[in-house]
């Protein structure tokens, strides 16, 4: 396809280590997230400019551990807004990774896009010896390119992940993130796509809400299970008026007997109640007798955000 006949690609910037500066080349942790600008960082980058058009768009410069709902609201609309125009092919977000597995799913769920919407980060400052932050926007440019991708994913070293299934897995690595069983989508080789399974699609029995306008966001926490759990934390949060709790359970979403009991309390008290599981890979298998739903395989920051997009509805 010849570059007057690629679509738009709209590269909407929220900070992130992918934008971050540290005092010293060789400090790849000290550093301070969100300080250089989307166009700075695509005029480092020679490649979106010749193959098609790119429209940038600072829309925050934060450090993604510090993410908001106002911000998810804000680029959701921003997300929709695009995706309706006919000229955008498709979207690319620069993202922290602290967060990012979050706000993918969440796009994924209010947006339910038929285009892509990629989001790129980067686990190395742009000051670094060896920055990994541009190779990662190239490879989210093809990515945002490719005519048959679609829903949203995450491209991170070289690997594209689905938004369902994406979790940062390494703190320190530059390949940080893993699809657990479901595996990546793809791999993108020297700006080719080399396909392993379909792009993510809205599953049906997932409704969301409008997005137009929120006033508030219901307040949904996450709690542990672990060896010598109480139930004190829940009844805390019962007390404060918490509308959602999820907790990580162990193994298939077993739950410590004294936080179990308070969880089917709060449960009996109208507090919404979603049991995931803490292992890294796996999901909650339901058995019949289970007197808290199961997460449908989401992890616990997911069900979260599930479980708070269901009560706006």
């Amino acid at each position: 396809m010849s570059a007057n006949k690629i679509g738009s690609v709209v590269v909407i910037a929220t900070g992130g280590t992918i934008a971050g500066v540290s005092t010293e080349a060789t400090d790849n942790i000290g550093y301070t997230a969100g300080q250089v600008g989307i166009d700075e960082l695509l005029r480092n980058v020679a490649q979106p400019y010749t193959q098609g058009r790119v429209i940038a768009e600072q829309l925050a410069q934060i450090n993604s551990k510090d993410m908001s709902f106002e911000l998810w609201l804000q680029l959701a609309k921003r997300v929709r807004h695009f995706l309706a125009r006919d000229d955008v092919s498709g979207i690319l977000i620069t993202h922290g990774t602290d967060t990012l597995e979050e706000t993918a799913y969440f796009l994924q769920r209010v947006c339910r896009p038929t285009k892509p919407v990629v989001l790129t980060c980067a686990m190395r400052p742009t000051t670094a010896l060896a920055p990994d932050g541009p190779q990662n926007l190239l490879d989210a440019l093809a990515v945002a390119r490719e005519p048959e991708a679609r829903g949203v994913v995450v491209v991170c070293a070289g690997t594209v992940h689905g938004a369902y299934d994406v979790q940062k897995v390494h703190t320190y690595k530059l390949d940080a993130f893993s699809s657990g069983d479901g595996g990546p989508i793809a791999f993108v080789e020297e700006g080719r796509l080399r396909m392993l399974r379909n792009w993510p699609l809205a599953h049906d029995w997932h409704a969301s809400p409008a997005m137009d306008n929120i006033a508030n966001w219901p307040r949904v926490e996450i709690v542990m299970s672990y060896a010598g759990a109480t139930g004190g934390i829940v009844h805390a949060l019962v007390a404060q008026g918490v509308a959602g709790l999820v907790v990580a359970g162990t193994g298939n979403g077993t739950v410590h007997h004294a936080l179990l009991g308070a969880l089917l309390e709060a449960q009996e008290a109208g507090v919404r109640v979603v049991r995931a599981t803490r292992c890294l890979n796996g999901r909650v298998l339901a058995l019949p007798e289970d007197a808290i739903p199961d997460s449908n395989g989401l992890s616990a920051v997911k069900a979260r955000v599930a479980l708070m997009l269901d009560l706006l509805n």
